[in-house]
């Protein structure tokens, strides 16, 4: 029973987001109670509290596109673009355009790239961030790196990865430049 009310949950998933989940019914195969388990730890994705819309998709995008750069990655686009985020933004941060998008959102893009990258100029950053939104807002971008990465990780750990596609971002294509930037 718990694993086709699973299935049921996750089919409808797929077809909301037009989005391929097979991964996660390898799971639920295996142990339905191993998917619940993985779900409490990517609710950390959900809180945001002080730090606007935008900023949070650009860390969340970050710590996407860090682990994968092909449907997660559009997965979390389209996330962000029903939720309001504008598609010149969301251009701006998969093209990591600092000078095309707000001061807010590129503060967070760079916190969550040095971040990612374990760079020093996250110390500078961090105290940017915590100035901007305090430490409910630092918390909130930390948790949207770490959430993102969790679904492509596993993903290709199951076998499931895929390569680079192109993104599509309010009606257009675009390509992706995986690579964290060194000059964030």
């Amino acid at each position: 029973m718990l694993r086709w009310l699973l299935r049921r949950r996750i089919a409808a998933f797929e077809r909301t987001w037009n989005y391929d989940a097979g991964y996660i019914n390898d799971v639920i195969d295996a142990d339905p109670r191993a998917l619940m388990t993985f779900m409490k730890a990517i609710a950390v994705g959900k809180y945001r509290k002080d730090v606007p819309l935008a900023p949070h998709y650009a860390a969340k995008i970050a710590g996407v596109m860090a682990e994968d750069c092909g449907p997660c990655t559009q997965l979390a686009i389209d996330m962000a673009e029903r939720d309001g985020v504008e598609p010149g933004i969301l251009r701006a941060i998969v093209a990591r355009d600092i000078a095309g998008m707000p001061y807010e959102v590129a503060l967070a893009l760079r916190f969550a790239e040095a971040t990612l990258r374990h760079a020093l100029e996250a110390d500078d950053l961090r105290e940017e961030v915590v100035r901007q939104w305090g430490k409910r807002g630092l918390i909130s971008l930390a948790y949207a790196i770490t959430a993102a990465r969790l679904f492509p990780t596993l993903k290709y750990a199951l076998g499931h990865g895929q390569s680079c596609a192109r993104l599509k971002i309010g009606g257009e294509t675009r390509p992706v430049l995986r690579q964290l930037s060194e000059a964030a």
